[in-house]
């Protein structure tokens, strides 16, 4: 019986992969489009100021990310409703604030570039807002019960729709407002679907369970935190020291080396979680999805990076212009450094779904910091150096915290040891 029990939920996982795998290469296809379309229609001055608000939303969006849906995902079925609503009314509290936060940062942004024209486009952005938490919960339960055909499939048509608006305004000549207004309106779209794809509704008001959804949430926000600032720490150090041409470099070949593979392994993450969750409470179940995922990872990560890597001299001028044909021994350190990437989001994933994210994040933390003093070691050796650090810091600190959660995992033989 656990046999077939296993057997139906790899399945399972498997199906939840094709389709957020799917989602992402539909995604990626309609992305490059517009690129094409933008880079035709658009001045270098319309992307600066895209850029900046796009930015500004980003730093703003991570702190929708403090655990609120991880901790509805894991928390056991007979919890589940209170918790849920407890969790909507404090996602209303949260996405206001950030709201209001965005707007009043506009000022400041704008004063500090010295520009008035991002005031609005980044107020505006901030909209997305008093949007999204009407069907937050409704999102979060539907990844819950692994129903993530439904989120893939609305993550496709939700960016699709807004790729394909943002090339009709650019070719109308709407300037940065092509890559800004679009995000407003899919906006909707995402929140339509999901709440007619559930029959959750919010109860009356309350607070109760928000200071458990706050503790359990500051951890996973300082991993989003860092994470976010590791994803944008080298760029910020290569435009600082070694110089702005050098960055577009470097960030052409982060984009190019990277594109594919963070697809599928934010496609990986996003079915895992899930997946490892449903059986929190039974650790036989448990222990054979975590090490069934490693598998199955290892098997469509490892053969794309390497095959993306070696086709890389080949590819880049053909597709991109010769006049990159610069930045291949980047792209190919860069790319590289996917392959350890999805092992420690597992283990990462291990962590969340058992209730111990504090060590996900002693983990984080420690990670930025080594990153942080690599990047500084390497500009010595200008963009090379860098990506050498980057790589270096990747295959050599993941696999060890990949290494460190499956020795924790195998140790432990019962639900008690596990979980307490």
């Amino acid at each position: 019986m656990i046999d077939q029990i296993r057997q139906k939920f790899s399945s399972r996982f498997i199906q939840n992969l094709g389709w957020l795998s799917l989602s992402e290469l539909v995604i990626r296809v309609v992305r490059l489009a517009t690129t094409v379309i933008l880079a035709r229609f658009l001045s270098e001055y319309d992307y600066g100021l895209a850029a900046i608000v796009l930015t500004v939303n980003e730093f703003t969006q991570m702190l929708t990310r403090c655990g609120i849906s991880a901790k509805l995902i894991q928390v056991e079925e007979e919890r589940l409703e209170s918790l849920a609503n407890s969790a909507y009314w404090l996602s209303w509290l949260i996405y206001v604030g950030l709201f209001l936060i965005q707007c009043i940062a506009a000022f400041a942004i704008a004063a500090f570039y010295r520009d008035n024209q991002l005031i609005f486009p980044i107020c505006a952005t901030a909209i997305i807002y008093l949007i999204v938490p009407i069907a937050q919960i409704q999102a979060t339960l539907i990844q819950r019960e692994n129903r993530l055909k439904i989120i893939a499939v609305t993550n496709a048509l939700q960016i699709s729709i807004g790729n394909v608006l943002t090339a009709v305004f650019a070719f109308l000549g709407f300037g940065m407002w092509a890559i800004i207004l679009p995000r407003v309106l899919v906006a909707p779209l995402w929140v339509i679907i999901n709440y007619r794809y559930h029959a959750w509704r919010p109860k009356q008001w309350t607070t109760d369970h928000w200071g458990e959804l706050f503790r359990f949430g500051r951890h996973v926000l300082g991993v989003e935190l860092l994470k976010t600032l590791r994803n944008n720490l080298d760029y910020l150090i290569v435009g600082r020291m070694i110089g702005v041409r050098e960055l577009g470099l470097y960030y052409f070949a982060f984009n190019a080396g990277l594109g594919i593979s963070l697809s599928f392994i934010t496609a990986i993450n996003t079915a895992l979680y899930p997946h490892l969750c449903a059986v929190r409470s039974n650790w036989q179940q448990f222990r054979a999805r975590y090490f069934h995922s490693l598998k199955i990872t290892a098997f469509i990560i490892v053969p794309i990076v390497l095959l993306q890597s070696s086709l890389a001299p080949i590819y880049v001028p053909i597709v991109f212009s010769p006049k990159w044909i610069e930045a291949i021994p980047i792209l190919i350190l860069i790319c590289l450094s996917a392959i350890p990437r999805p092992f420690a989001e597992a283990a990462s994933a291990v962590w969340l779904a058992i209730d111990k994210p504090k060590i996900d994040l002693i983990g984080s933390v420690i990670f930025t910091i080594v990153l942080a003093i690599a990047l500084f070691i390497g500009t010595h050796w200008q963009l090379t150096g860098v990506a050498i650090s980057v790589l270096a810091t990747h295959a050599i600190f993941q696999p060890l915290f990949t290494l460190l959660t499956t020795r924790f995992v195998m140790q432990r033989s019962s639900v008690k040891q596990s979980f307490s």
